[in-house]
């Protein structure tokens, strides 16, 4: 009864993947708790009708919850099993492995937690006799290889056995540490109390966890204990966050303060630029350059004619072309008529196209003739073909009258619930975006990025819009080049690429192109998307020497990209961080109570600043599930909850852990499984559908769904 519906296992993050089965290798720490703090400790569980067993184990639980976020938590704990006066001098091996199953939900306080304990060890000791192997033959718990059944970690207290000044014969027997190389789980927290204090060990299994892991879990376990000591009616919350770290996590790692143009557009930088640079190839498609003042007439062109339907601030124009450089004109059109585009990709299905379409309240399409012949506008929506002739002739537009605040693109992503969602962006966050990103890698006249990913993905944003701010050249690939990794290195060697970007599975299939060496050129690689392995980062410095790999993190709800880390060859990083905020971005890593976490403590990740988005479009009820207001920032500012986990590192970078839900990346792409369960069982023949993301090779990641049948 007390293990009915028990998780499966303690999940912590850790420093290295977990084997398949474990080896048992293993390191100690020494941990030794003043006698001051131990009396206090003591003192609690007299109060609590308790040993000082259930204190202790209380602060471990503690901590292990802040390890895992769980707040369901299994603990093993040996038991002697020598109850009775006629076994204590038996010969035999009486101990047994109790099941403590700890509750630290509704973030009770410290003593209010050591009832718990009380309660969960008073009910397991009224079992200790019952074989740890029968409990497990009897309840059938999910088996792994690579973990004990029930629980991971081990906790366990003893009383002094012999110490200084004992004597045996005439002897002076003291102890004498022997050390040890191995450990039996994940975690196992020993400690003795010597009537003059506590001392003990904490081992950690070293195929999972790094020492310096390993030193700050032990940290904050005494951290615990003398916050816990000193004040028993502190809550869960409050235990292990001090002001000094609150004050590190909150703003210390949060200082990205800097000044940049804040009452511009981002077609307002374009066009300085065109300023500076007019007759500079702006655009090359297919070897044919367009100027930069070539291209800000064509723009024009498409602005007039918008206008003539008007288009402007607030107007979200639909734009389904493929990669030319009529579609950077499209888009830039879009921008100088004051309005916002919508990305539609010729190759979606025509359902999604039209619910796109219909959803974002969209009046006006770019596209092309060939286009709109397999693809018609839905009634109500305004066809407009920039390559007619009516739109050949630069034409000033009738004026944009676009802020700052006004939007700059919608992108939709993934729906859980089987609907997608039009994420909304504004200048002033793409605008803040590009000019950071122009800070750190410092782009100029000699530059070309290569702009290969649809447009439909954010990373588009500023493949396209990052050259032309600064004078580089933007060199669009065909449009399926992206999916070709020999097209890509002929096409960086024959057009001088400098800067591209790859999603991390991408980037594996392109270093293992032949004659890589061709790409003489190339300065810097940008990986986003997925998580970036230190296999893979290594393989690249190893293929490609000298040319900068970055790896950055963000979602398209906040104009990309928020956090950096530059990649260094010969790191040995067991995991590759995302790095640090960008400029005039907050990374805030919270518990489920919103509660700011300490270094090496998982969190869900928040964002806050100027990158943060306005939300999806006509979907209150989902903007302020996921944009939530900032109780760590201005009056009225708003946090973006992504959903996904990380954990600060003591030097304050970053570290992805993964998700919290059931959102995936495949190939970069967001998916939720939500959306793809829901299209399965629209099905007549399935009653039910589950969907996984599955890697059943390194590299080799895809969706499997799983479907019951309708009856017959």
């Amino acid at each position: 009864e007390r293990l009915a519906g028990a998780p499966d296992a303690l999940e912590p993050p850790t420093d290295r993947p977990r084997p398949a089965e474990p080896g048992h290798e293993g390191a100690h720490l020494g941990i030794a708790v003043p006698a001051e703090t131990a009396e206090r400790l003591a003192g609690l569980a007299r109060e609590e009708g308790a040993t000082l067993f259930a204190p202790l184990l209380a602060a471990y639980a503690v901590l292990l919850h802040r390890l895992s976020g769980q707040e369901d938590v299994l603990v093993g704990s040996p038991a002697a099993n020598r109850d009775q006066v006629e076994l204590e001098g038996l010969v035999g091996f009486f101990v047994n492995a109790l099941v403590l199953r700890l509750d630290l939900s509704g973030d009770p306080t410290f003593r209010e937690l050591v009832g718990r304990v009380r309660e969960a060890v008073y009910g397991a000791q009224e079992h200790a006799a019952l074989p740890f192997g029968k409990l497990v033959s009897e309840l059938q718990p999910r088996r792994d290889l690579s973990r004990n059944p029930f629980f991971q970690v081990m906790f366990n207290l003893d009383a002094a056995s012999a110490g200084e000044g004992m004597e045996a014969g005439g002897l002076a027997v003291e102890p004498f540490p022997v050390g040890s190389r191995t450990v039996q789980f994940d975690l196992v927290l020993s400690l003795t109390d010597t009537g003059a204090g506590l001392r003990g060990t904490l081992g950690y299994a070293t195929e999972l966890f790094e020492g310096a892991t390993a030193a700050r879990a032990l940290e904050h376990f005494e951290r615990v204990l003398r916050e816990a000591a000193a004040d028993p009616e502190r809550r869960l919350s409050d235990l292990l966050l001090p002001a000094d770290e609150r004050e590190r996590v909150l703003r210390g790692w949060n200082r990205t303060e800097r000044d940049y143009p804040r009452g511009v557009t981002l077609h307002g930088l374009v066009e300085a630029q065109v300023r500076r640079t007019p007759d500079a190839a702006a655009v090359v498609f297919e070897g044919e350059p367009l100027t930069y003042a070539e291209l800000w007439d064509r723009a024009g062109a498409v602005a007039a004619r918008l206008a003539e339907l008007r288009v402007g601030p607030e107007s979200v124009v639909a734009v389904r072309m493929e990669r030319s450089a009529g579609l950077v004109a499209a888009l830039l059109g879009v921008l100088r008529a004051g309005g916002a585009y919508l990305p539609v990709d010729p190759a979606y299905p025509e359902q999604r196209q039209r619910f796109m379409l219909e959803d974002s309240g969209a009046r006006v399409l770019l596209t092309t003739r060939e286009l709109l012949a397999a693809h018609p506008a839905p009634v109500g929506v305004a066809p407009v073909c920039p390559e007619d002739g009516a739109l050949a002739a630069p034409s000033a537009p009738a004026g944009d009258g676009a802020a700052p605040d006004n939007l700059a693109y919608v992108i939709f992503t993934s729906g859980s619930t089987g609907r997608p969602k039009g994420a909304m962006n504004e200048h002033r966050a793409i605008v803040n975006r590009i000019l950071w990103m122009q800070e750190a890698y410092g782009l100029d006249a000699s530059d070309a990025v290569m702009q290969k990913t649809p447009y439909s993905f954010d990373v588009s944003v500023w493949e396209f819009f990052w050259p032309l701010v600064t004078g580089a050249r933007l060199v669009l690939a065909r449009p399926d080049g992206h999916r070709d990794p020999g097209y890509l290195r002929d096409l960086v060697a024959e057009a001088g690429i400098t800067t591209l970007h790859f999603v991390p599975s991408m980037l594996a299939a392109f270093l293992e192109v032949e004659r890589l060496e061709r790409c003489a050129g190339l300065r810097r690689v940008v990986c986003s998307g997925e998580a970036l392995s230190a296999d893979l980062a290594a393989r690249f410095f190893e293929r490609v020497p000298g040319v900068g790999l970055h790896n950055l993190y963000g979602p398209t709800e906040a104009a990309r990209e928020v956090t950096h880390w530059s990649c260094v060859p010969g790191a040995d990083d067991a995991v590759v961080p995302i790095g640090r905020p960008v400029a005039n971005t907050r990374i805030y890593l919270l518990d489920g109570r919103l509660n700011p976490v300490p270094a090496g403590m998982p969190g869900e990740l928040y964002i806050g600043g100027v990158q943060v988005g306005r939300g999806y479009h006509a979907r209150p009820e989902l903007t302020a599930e996921r944009f939530v207001p900032n109780a760590y920032g201005e009056p009225g500012s708003r946090l973006y909850r992504t959903g996904d986990m990380a954990r600060w590192r003591a030097d304050g970078d970053l570290e992805y852990l993964g998700r919290r839900d059931t959102q995936v990346k495949v190939r970069g792409f967001r998916i939720e499984l939500g959306e793809v369960e829901a299209a399965l069982q629209q099905h007549p023949s399935v009653k039910q559908a589950a969907v996984l993301a599955r890697e059943d090779s390194p590299g080799n990641k895809r969706l499997v769904a799983y479907v019951v049948g309708a009856a017959g």
